[in-house]
């Protein structure tokens, strides 16, 4: 097998290729058991030239625009390579490859600094608010609704539901390129309406933290609720340069979304954690999701293993109201640390049996009927429920003090949290959010 192309190139140039690219090359590989050896060239020639696979090039900040060039001219010359799109905020572009193609670009391009396979991203999947404390929170002799916080919701879209109404003032679509509001998964709305539902077709019986916020749709992931690094990337990107743009900002990135966290050397080589980081330099809250796949160590998910953003565990409020002894964490809540020894989750939010808003005739509509509430409401379960829930306790904080910095937000969050006495942080991050407590009288 050692003498096989690929191999020599993963071998010879492994530092330049992420693992999961690396992975990727050599399970190409994978069919030769069955197929005779004196056939074994023939098809590792047809691999190289006609296997497309999708990456991520990375390139030194200071030589991002010659890097771009240097690989669209030499990835011309191979047949089925293209140029998709470009990230100047991280010096990265993504690039549709040949295996072909990919060791051409580590033998002629000095520029690149790194190659990353444009790897899946996936969604993660009534009493939460008055159990997190935040559903009266008063101050300055007014309650805390949301209102002129903006939040930017980025998943599988929004579905303009009646308890939204006239508050979906922006919606982008990196999937289909549609312009008017929609939702044809079905998590992205349950998410939206954690967030800033105003309980309008329950009579107020499933209202959100911050119910008069606006939202923003960014959809990224599709109808089965599956995206990628580049479509995430460029949902955020986006948010970055909407806000250079517009005097109504974007003020919380709520992402309940993630891929497994790979190891590199440090933990900002992840483009991923690059680019929340980035949004979060411009200003933004950033509210990620810890991910599902507890009760085991280091299971935190991209972008949450960010030691800059909020990263957002789920707790199981036994359906109540009130913090009870029956409170824990979620067993399906990632625990810490990340791979890269950073204590996460920063918090934990609600996240069992959270009802919300629904996406009628959506994916998750369809095929989980038995989840829905009523006519117009979705029950679900998820780091993916606390995360919006978090990002609409932080909206009732920026309401109440607008000049903030995320740096701010994070530090009053923690501190304000209900704490576990001498459990781990990596399990129950500061604790249990608390609205009343984290926002400054």
């Amino acid at each position: 097998m050692f003498s096989y192309s690929m191999v020599q190139m993963v071998r010879s140039h492994g530092p330049k290729l992420d693992r999961p690219l690396r992975n990727e090359l050599l399970h190409l590989y994978k069919p030769f058991k069955w197929t005779p050896c004196f056939l074994h060239q023939i098809f590792e020639k047809g691999l190289k030239k006609w296997k497309k696979i999708s990456v991520v090039i990375q390139f030194d900040e200071q030589n991002f625009s010659e890097g771009c060039h240097e690989v669209e001219d030499t990835i011309q010359q191979y047949m089925r390579c293209r140029s998709r799109k470009h990230f100047s905020i991280v010096s990265c572009m993504t690039v549709d490859v040949t295996p072909e193609a990919i060791e051409s670009l580590l033998l002629n391009c000095q520029h690149i600094k790194k190659i990353y396979l444009n790897r899946e991203v996936q969604t993660l999947l009534n009493h939460a608010v008055p159990s997190a404390n935040a559903d009266q929170v008063v101050r300055k002799g007014s309650t805390l609704t949301g209102q002129g916080v903006t939040i930017a919701v980025i998943d599988t879209g929004v579905y303009p539901h009646d308890d939204l109404v006239g508050r979906i003032t922006k919606f982008v679509d990196f999937i289909n390129e549609r312009e008017d509001p929609y939702d044809d998964n079905g998590h992205g709305t349950h998410c939206a309406g954690a967030v800033a539902g105003s309980g309008l077709l329950s009579e107020g019986k499933y209202v959100a933290p911050a119910p008069e916020a606006n939202i923003i749709g960014v959809k990224v992931l599709d109808k089965i609720g599956s995206g990628s690094l580049e479509t995430v990337m460029s949902g955020v990107e986006w948010c970055i340069q909407y806000n250079e743009n517009n005097e109504n900002k974007i003020h919380v990135l709520s992402m309940s979304l993630g891929s497994r966290a790979e190891q590199y050397d440090e933990e900002n080589e992840d483009p991923m954690v690059q680019i929340v980081n980035k949004a979060w330099e411009q200003g933004m809250v950033v509210c990620a999701a810890a991910g599902n796949d507890g009760p085991d160590a280091q299971t935190i998910a991209s972008p949450g293993i960010s030691r800059k953003i909020i990263t957002v565990g789920a707790l199981d409020d036994s359906d109540t109201s009130e913090t009870k002894g029956d409170d824990d964490v979620a067993n399906f809540s990632s625990r810490g640390p990340t791979i890269y020894g950073v204590t996460k989750p920063d918090i934990l939010a609600p996240g069992v049996n959270i009802i919300s808003l629904r996406s009628p005739g959506s994916y998750i509509d369809k095929l989980q009927k038995g989840n829905r509430v009523e006519d117009d409401y979705f029950q679900m379960s998820g780091t993916s429920m606390a995360t919006p829930i978090c990002a609409g306790i932080v909206a009732l904080a920026l309401q109440n003090d607008p000049s903030l910095t995320p740096d701010e937000v994070k530090q009053l969050l923690k501190d304000g949290a209900s704490p576990w006495r001498n459990r781990d942080p990596n399990v129950y991050g500061a604790g249990f959010i608390n609205g009343e407590n984290f926002i400054p009288s």
